[in-house]
């Protein structure tokens, strides 16, 4: 079970003026699971994404990069978005572009559209050829119970070793404006996005230009999907995007404004719900880990310092066993990288409980009041560097005996 996240509900996904949602049962891996999903766009919408930098990066992710370049150079609009799970396409070569390539050129016929304004993802086993004719056979399906209101079925089938569907959904006002913004997210084992296997997917109602909206995406992912981790893995599959509907009364053309900063506000705190609900669903995970690293020199080097507390495997295991063996946090901060750090000046905190001061043990720190804060499911470290005005957080989960058990069964 996911750590303190609730199932989302059906009823309370809401609508968004100006996309559709359809999805089938390919039998892509396994029968009887939904593992197709078409997403169908107004003509008024326009799309922006951001995508993982593993340069073995897959097929499909190529061809959407393709293709969104192809819309930035005049092409016509993308007008649909086609996912499948069970099968990642990734290391798969030529023949792997070509099965990308034929499921946007399917998916085409079928809307009457370019294949260039079909955006193709796949999520799943590396390293295997995609059955493309199930994909293919099973995109009429899709298009056939295309709805508005499908967002839970689309977070369902997008799933993988995921536990449970990842979905939120919000309206908030931005100056008079009505704005309602509808998104899923899966992921749950090879995660650390850098731009993990991490997909996700926002729609809002608003009118955005392209130039704000590619805009846009980077700052929401920079910090919600860029600020999470499970195993440090980066994947071949990564993408997050943001579509923007046009369908509403809001409309942005630039970012000097009142309703481009309230928009950003809004869009990243739900893109940040999404991202950590992968981490809550972690692979086995047990715990939720927050780590802000504060008063750094910069904030490249604060979230540096995070990540190498929130990868190292024995900082993970310690949270599992509720153990407070924190010098391995300590251990973590010296091996980051930042190579001009003075530890002197350095305190740790564990939630409330000051463990370390002045780059030693805390005179005053009793191994109880760790006990007490490692029994918690949710916890978080704090790092003060005394060394600058700058900070970062990420989110992480403990590492437990199941997220190998998980992942040594993947292929089964």
């Amino acid at each position: 079970m996911a750590v303190n996240s609730p199932l989302p509900v059906a009823a309370d996904l809401k609508p968004v003026n100006g996309i559709e949602i359809g999805f089938a049962e390919a039998g892509i891996k396994k029968p009887n699971r939904k593992d197709i999903l078409v997403m169908k766009l107004a003509d008024t919408a326009t799309v922006a994404g951001v995508f993982t930098t593993n340069r073995f990066c897959a097929a499909p992710v190529q061809v959407s990069k393709a293709n969104l370049a192809a819309v930035a150079a005049g092409g016509a609009p993308i007008r649909a978005l086609v996912v499948n799970t069970g099968n990642a396409n990734a290391g798969t070569g030529e023949t792997g572009l070509a099965s990308a390539n034929a499921t946007c050129a399917a998916l085409a016929r079928l809307l009457a559209c370019e294949p260039h304004q079909i955006l193709p993802f796949s999520t799943g086993v590396i390293l295997e050829p995609l059955p493309v004719e199930k994909v293919v056979g099973a995109l009429p399906a899709a298009i056939a119970n295309l709805k508005a209101d499908n967002w839970f079925n689309a977070a369902e089938a997008i799933m993988t070793t995921d536990t449970q569907p990842k979905a939120a959904s919000r309206t908030v006002d931005i100056c008079g404006h009505s704005v309602t913004m509808t998104g899923i997210s899966k992921g749950a084992g090879m995660i650390r996005p850098n731009m993990a296997t991490m997909l996700g997917y926002l729609a809002i109602d608003a009118r955005v230009s392209q130039e704000v909206l590619n805009e846009l995406v980077r700052h929401a992912a920079d910090h919600s999907f860029n600020c999470i981790t499970i195993d440090g893995d980066t994947s071949t599959n990564d993408s997050f995007m943001l579509i923007a509907t046009g369908t509403g009364s809001l409309a942005i053309a630039n970012t000097d404004s009142t309703e481009y900063a309230e928009l950003k506000t809004a869009v990243t705190d739900i893109a940040r719900s999404l991202a950590q609900m992968i981490i809550r669903d972690g692979e086995g995970a047990t715990k939720f880990i927050t780590v802000t690293v504060e008063e750094g020199a910069s904030m490249e080097e604060c979230r540096k310092i995070a990540y190498s507390i929130a990868h190292s495997p024995l900082v993970k295991t310690a949270f599992f066993a509720s153990d407070p063996n924190l010098g391995r946090i300590l251990c973590a901060i010296g091996y980051a990288g930042v190579d001009d750090l003075d530890v002197t000046k350095l305190d740790l905190y564990l939630d409330d409980v000051l463990v370390a001061k002045s780059g030693g043990r805390n005179p005053a720190y009793q191994e109880a009041d760790g006990q007490r804060v490692m029994q918690k499911s949710e916890i978080t470290v704090r790092v003060r560097l005394g060394r600058g005005a700058h900070s970062a957080t990420v989110w992480t989960c403990d590492l437990s005996h199941e997220y190998v058990t998980i992942n040594a069964d993947y292929r089964s």
